[in-house]
């Protein structure tokens, strides 16, 4: 929050310095007008995390299921998965989130709305960096462990649920923490394709308003309280599953 202050007081002896004139009064809770504006650029928070929440947690899953394939000893598992991550972390987001949008209807006659295209994209994009984060947890757990799930007679899937999986969680949680901030600030680019999330918000008050300057201040303020919310938590569970 002390952040936050000093901030917006740099922002505010900028403006002094300088021969720009202020029009915060835009987004003022004083007028009628400014309140109104306030209210419709909020508004895009809830479809903003709503994108995210569900991406990440689609991505966690799939990378998951991707990860695994690599501890195998089969060569053409551990193929398909060094594949997956090659191709997909090598597609610009923006990119993805285009092509899903037009050019997979054009292609297969199968299309999605602009929210589902958004979580598809973000979905896929993200799912090759989670599969690398699981993987590099998994491999970091002590062999000791698996064989001590061995000796009990566990087979693999039983072994990766109650042994291995739980304590790599505790390994990559800092890194899940990490990308869900970074998945938080990429689902800005899916208002390329018309969504209503914070940022296409601020790009259609920009247009009626001619305040980019303000606008787009009070859009950085908004990510960055989100992203300071979300590293509280993410402290916080990364704290109690420590002490476990």
């Amino acid at each position: 929050m002390k952040f936050i202050k000093f901030f917006i007081i740099f922002l505010l002896l900028q403006g002094c310095s300088s021969n720009y004139n202020w029009g915060w009064h835009i987004l003022s809770p004083d007028t009628i007008e400014g309140l109104t504006n306030l209210k419709f650029l909020i508004s895009g928070i809830t479809i903003t995390i709503y994108i995210s929440v569900i991406s990440i947690i689609l991505a966690m899953i799939i990378g998951l299921v991707i990860a695994l394939p690599s501890l195998s000893n089969n060569k053409f598992l551990s193929y398909f998965n060094i594949a997956y991550v090659e191709v997909v972390r090598a597609i610009p987001l923006l990119v993805l989130i285009l092509w899903i949008y037009y050019g997979l209807p054009i292609m297969t006659g199968i299309s999605f709305s602009p929210f589902v295209s958004g979580i598809i994209a973000l979905t896929i994009s993200e799912s090759a960096f989670q599969a690398e984060i699981f993987r590099a947890g998994i491999n970091s757990i002590n062999k000791g462990q698996y064989e001590v799930a061995n000796s009990l007679g566990m087979n693999f899937w039983k072994k990766m649920r109650l042994v291995i999986l739980p304590q790599a969680i505790k390994v990559v949680l800092p890194a899940l923490g990490n990308q869900f901030v970074y998945v938080l600030k990429m689902s800005s680019l899916v208002s390329i394709i018309g969504i209503a999330d914070l940022t296409r918000k601020a790009n259609e008050l920009v247009v009626s308003t001619y305040r980019p300057l303000e606008i787009y201040t009070f859009l950085i303020l908004e990510y960055l309280l989100l992203i300071l919310v979300v590293s509280y938590f993410v402290r916080k569970l990364e704290n109690k599953l420590k002490y476990k």
